[in-house]
């Protein structure tokens, strides 16, 4: 009962995900330069135990459904495949001493500010500095395309703190 409970909170994630970003994030353009990617949310607040496959295939499933909705050919399954490759390894490097809780999801509540800024900021900049440079295909317009992925960068950041903030859970879950 408790594997159906959590699939079916990982399929409820992955549509609130798609639809909010398909629906409203989509609309919202910085300076003419920056976009929010926020469904890089569902990859990135995978529970800390989700089997690294399994992390590869979410990520290529919401990578895909964002490529059909935009008609951008692999471009968001691509970055976000990549951004799943990398997870494991970023959480490795920010492994607290005591290790990690598998049950545990990505929580700045849980990690603390420092942590959880650090978790999202290196992983966003991989996805954005990948799909950016796949989406340019070349180094002509290189400057405009880093200024694209700095101030994305910043946008999808702040708006994923804000998700975490507003509406993961403040205590943890009693088992």
């Amino acid at each position: 009962m408790k594997i159906v409970g959590l699939l079916l909170k990982q399929v409820l994630r992955y549509a609130v995900y798609t639809l909010v970003h398909v629906l409203i994030i989509s609309r919202l353009v910085l300076f003419d330069a920056g976009w929010c990617f926020l469904y890089l949310g569902f990859v990135l607040f995978l529970p800390l135990g989700t089997p690294v496959v399994v992390q590869l295939l979410l990520a290529f499933g919401i990578g895909l459904t964002m490529d059909i909705f935009y008609d951008t050919g692999g471009l968001h399954a691509a970055a976000a495949v990549l951004l799943a490759f990398v997870r494991p390894a970023v959480l490795r490097l920010l492994r607290p001493r005591d290790g990690y809780d598998a049950v545990d999801a990505v929580n700045v509540h849980f990690m603390g500010p420092a942590w959880f800024l650090t978790y999202l900021g290196v992983l966003v900049l991989v996805h954005h500095l990948a799909f950016f440079l796949l989406e340019l295909g070349s180094f002509r317009h290189f400057g405009f395309t880093l200024e694209k992925v700095g101030v994305s960068w910043a946008f999808t950041c702040v708006a994923l703190l804000i998700v975490q903030l507003l509406f993961f859970p403040v205590r943890r879950s009693r088992q």
